[in-house]
């Protein structure tokens, strides 16, 4: 973890109520896809965690819903002003223990990181399948981007206004291995559709590094923090009934 301040590149509307922040630093901490930032939004007193959905030595990409007063105001800001933020926050992705033709689900905004799982994965050498959901085609976001990784994706909207009619779960029946990021009753829905996975869970957090422990779940070992220990875990480990 790193307090730093970024530059924004761009800062733009991609899709109703969502936007596309590209930042330039001099210190990117990112380390794996699922990983977070801690955005200092002026005049607000608590950072924002934003998932990473891309970076590189010298930039980082967020991609967040506007939900609030807070990302209302993030979405404000234009191309040169300045963010503080604390990144490289969190455990990510372990694209070393995903095996090849995994699955690769995303949920509304859980969606932004699972960009940056897939272009890792491809580096790796690996195959995957990649299904993304949305509520209804006028939501459609960052699609072309996972078009630039794979050809085997699949586009799942609850009105069936594109793609195929249906949610993520609809989509198969059981895969051997799934990594997901979404809501939580997604994650939920998707358990039991395959053997193994990780999963990233979201969480309300005041301070974004384990400090306050306001974001604790239980786990088979032990209370995690969700911002420490996560957002990642592996499937067989979250107690998904207290959750």
């Amino acid at each position: 973890m790193q307090d730093i301040v970024s530059r924004i590149l761009e800062n733009k509307k991609i899709a109703e109520g969502v936007y596309k922040m590209t930042l330039e630093t001099e210190f990117c901490q990112f380390e794996a896809p699922g990983q977070f930032a801690m955005v200092e939004v002026p005049g607000r007193f608590l950072r924002r965690p934003i998932s990473v959905s891309e970076y590189d030595s010298g930039r980082y990409t967020l991609v967040y819903k506007v939900v609030g007063k807070g990302t209302l105001d993030m979405s404000r800001m234009a191309a040169s002003e300045e963010v503080d933020a604390l990144t490289g926050l969190g455990n990510g992705y372990d694209v070393s223990a995903i095996p090849d033709g995994a699955v690769i689900v995303g949920g509304g905004i859980g969606i932004p990181p699972m960009l940056g799982l897939v272009k890792q994965l491809v580096m790796a050498g690996k195959s995957c399948w990649v299904v993304l959901g949305f509520n209804r085609a006028e939501e459609m976001f960052m699609v072309d981007d996972f078009r630039m990784f794979t050809n085997d994706l699949t586009i799942m909207t609850a009105d069936g206004s594109r793609g195929r009619k249906g949610f993520v779960t609809d989509a198969f029946d059981h895969v051997p291995y799934i990594c997901a990021c979404g809501p939580l009753p997604m994650l939920k829905a998707l358990r039991d559709k395959c053997d193994g996975g990780q999963f990233s869970l979201e969480a309300r957090m005041g301070c974004g590094f384990g400090a306050c422990m306001g974001c604790s779940i239980e786990t088979t070992e032990g209370p995690r923090r969700i911002c420490k220990e996560g957002p990642v875990f592996d499937k067989e480990v979250v107690l998904w009934e207290r959750i």
